[in-house]
């Protein structure tokens, strides 16, 4: 074999170098890697990367306790029971309007005033002619005592035969003339007067008076526009302001004809009005309308506030509460509440798993009574607050997902 060839059968020193630092570096990759496991499995069981667990939540809120008596709901609205489009009886120009929307008005105060002219022209001449006709009556009064006096002084001459009976005659029918004269005179300041009271009547029409307590809901016309009770024209104004008695709302429902013999006239109900949502109102069923509306197979059902609030106003959303029985006292304030899914009982407390920064956080909470499917929560909670529903093997401090609904 030649030299050279012999050459190539050595081992370079270098790759025999390279093997030795491999063999070197392996037993400690190995340990790194039982390291970074160990560490794996302590931050596992600390909970640190353990999996989110998904859950169903509930949020802690302010409840009624009617809601737990409730044997139907209804959706509806506010209604005036009275109300009325305020109109004159004649026709005529506005001239003033007193009111806006929203004025409170008493009842026969005045709302509008109309051009009066005419009407007033009409009562000067009804007061100047009865004054004329009870002159004519006082002159006929006078006239009838004078031929009084002289027929009662003709009856004595006559019986003594000191005067002729044709002048007796003459002087007794002047008597019974002014008697006439003085029934007609009588007449006609009772035609004067009637005819007075009607043009005080037709200028008392011009002022648009409000027919009863109430708040002035819309303005229908302006002053200068033309104010008819026929609204004969397309410019002329039948109404100029529509009034409400707020004394008279009622919420008005309809419930389906399969359910109207759950409720009663009488019947306690609990109103919620979407405007004032922080509040709830004591009512009563106060008339069921006996027709049924074909369309819709409802029946419609009015019911009445017992408390009154100054901010209701009239067509406002309303959901009514038809209840099993009439709260008490101690049961209108409103109470704090959780789902009891959420509760796990324990020998010696209640715990609720309460959310914060997506982690259970084991919270002891001290109960009241039931309100349906919630509890009462007198203390550990407050309004807001998110709980874990059915929180079985859940740990304090476990990471969790919300589930998607």
């Amino acid at each position: 074999m030649p030299r050279e060839d012999l050459s190539k059968l050595k081992i370079d020193s270098s790759a025999r170098k390279n093997v030795a630092g491999g063999r070197k570096k392996k037993p400690f990759l190995i340990a790194g890697a039982m390291i970074l496991l160990a560490v794996g499995v302590i931050l596992y069981r600390l909970g640190v990367i353990a999996p989110s667990a998904t859950v169903d939540v509930t949020t802690v809120s302010m409840i009624y306790p009617a809601q737990s008596l409730s044997v139907l709901n209804a959706s509806g609205y506010i209604v005036a029971q009275r109300k009325a489009a305020v109109a004159s009886k004649v026709t005529g120009r506005l001239t003033e309007l007193l009111v806006e929307e929203g004025s409170r008005v008493r009842k026969g105060q005045i709302l509008a005033r109309m051009e009066s002219g005419d009407v007033a022209a009409m009562k000067e001449q009804g007061t100047a002619n009865l004054a004329n006709a009870r002159a004519m009556l006082k002159q006929a009064l006078v006239e009838r005592d004078h031929a009084a006096q002289e027929n009662a002084r003709y009856q004595k001459l006559i019986a003594g035969g000191y005067v002729a009976q044709s002048d007796y005659d003459m002087i007794h029918t002047r008597y019974l003339r002014s008697l006439e004269a003085v029934k007609a005179a009588q007449a006609a300041v009772e035609s004067a007067g009637a005819a007075l009271a009607h043009a005080e009547v037709n200028l008392d029409y011009t002022l648009i008076r409000a027919p009863f307590d109430g708040v002035v809901l819309t303005k229908n016309a302006d002053v200068g526009d033309i104010v008819t009770p026929l609204s004969a024209s397309a410019t002329s104004k039948a109404a100029v302001v529509t009034l409400a008695d707020m004394d008279s709302l009622q919420v008005e429902v309809d419930v389906s004809e399969t359910s109207i013999t759950l409720i009663g006239v009488g019947q306690p109900c609990d109103i919620q009005l979407d405007a004032l949502a922080e509040r709830r109102f004591r009512g009563e069923v106060h008339a069921i309308v006996p027709t049924v509306d074909r369309s819709k197979a409802t029946v419609l059902v009015k019911v009445r506030f017992r408390d009154k609030d100054p901010r209701m106003l009239p067509d406002m959303s309303a959901k009514v509460s038809f209840l099993s029985r009439e709260l008490t006292p101690e049961e209108l304030p409103p109470r704090l509440a959780v789902h009891q899914a959420a509760l796990v009982e324990t020998k010696d407390k209640t715990i609720v798993y309460r959310i914060e920064d997506n982690k259970a956080r084991e919270t002891v909470v001290r109960l009241g009574g039931k309100l349906g499917d919630m509890r009462e929560v007198l203390s550990g909670l407050k309004p807001g607050d998110r709980a874990v529903l059915k929180p079985l093997g859940l740990q304090d401090g476990a990471r969790i997902k919300v589930a998607e609904r």
